[in-house]
């Protein structure tokens, strides 16, 4: 069982980069390799996954409020309207990513999460984030959201489960090489991850009723709490800063991260 203090910690660090395109595993192996810790358990990371799932929920809730509604008038008879057709692109964009994890969730946890790939991973598709920002930058993005361009990012998410790769970070960079604009591309990446967490966070929570785990309620609501409040202000802030610093900050963040993961593999 951890601590109230490496709770706190660890549920900071997955509000902060389950939004931000840094990659969440690549922050996450580091105070167990630092610091000797052990692994928080499932049943907190499926406290941490209801936080950062509530704080993206909360975030865009007149969003999602309308674009439930439109759908439901669609099913009814009434007109697709781009709220209504945004549901449907969400969920089958959600497919691809959905069946590596099921085909192959278990070979990814055992033979991908080590530093060598999630040091590359990092490295290498931080460098694509900055080349497709420079990509935006030139052409000016505003291309509107489409069913293939939904799916093609959908398709780019399927790489997410990789350690390392960043779910937000593959999106977003995904998006703007097909020519959407930054904060359109965010903003889908932000309501995509709904789906995905929901699942990844039931498909937890139901290997947690299956064990025989014992956990501190307490700690699970610390960390869910924590994770919560982290994740909405990083959306808020991150979407606020967005055009004026663009994605740059983060690509370098993401190499000098990559070089702190190779020296802890080598040393």
């Amino acid at each position: 069982m951890i601590d109230w203090y490496q709770a706190v910690l660890l549920a900071i660090l997955q509000g902060l980069t389950e939004f931000l395109p840094i990659s969440s595993s690549a922050h996450l192996v580091i105070p167990s390799l630092l610091l000797g810790w052990q692994d928080q358990g499932l049943a907190f990371d499926v406290a941490v996954h209801v936080g950062t799932l509530s704080a993206v929920v909360f975030y865009y809730r007149q969003d999602i409020t309308r674009m439930v509604v439109a759908w439901l008038r669609s099913l009814a008879g009434g007109p697709a309207t781009e709220e209504s057709r945004l549901v449907w692109y969400l969920a089958l964009a959600t497919v691809p990513v959905g069946v590596v994890g099921l085909a192959a969730g278990d070979y990814i946890e055992s033979d991908l999460r080590n530093l060598p790939v999630i040091a590359t991973t990092t490295l290498v598709f931080g460098i694509l984030l900055g080349v497709a920002d420079r990509y935006a930058r030139r052409t000016g993005g505003g291309r509107t959201l489409t069913l293939s361009t939904a799916l093609a990012i959908g398709f780019a998410q399927a790489l997410a489960p990789v350690p390392g790769v960043s779910r937000s970070g593959v999106t977003i960079t995904a998006a703007l090489f097909l020519g959407m604009d930054r904060q359109g591309a965010a903003r889908f990446s932000f309501l995509l991850s709904i789906p995905v967490i929901a699942s990844a966070g039931a498909l937890k929570g139901f290997e947690l009723l299956q064990g025989s785990n014992q956990f501190s309620w307490w700690l699970l609501a610390l960390g869910a709490s924590v994770s919560g409040v982290t994740a909405y202000l990083c959306i808020a802030l991150f979407l606020r800063l967005l055009d004026r610093l663009g994605l740059m900050p983060f690509v370098y963040y993401r190499v000098i991260l990559a070089v702190v993961l190779y020296y802890l593999w080598l040393a």
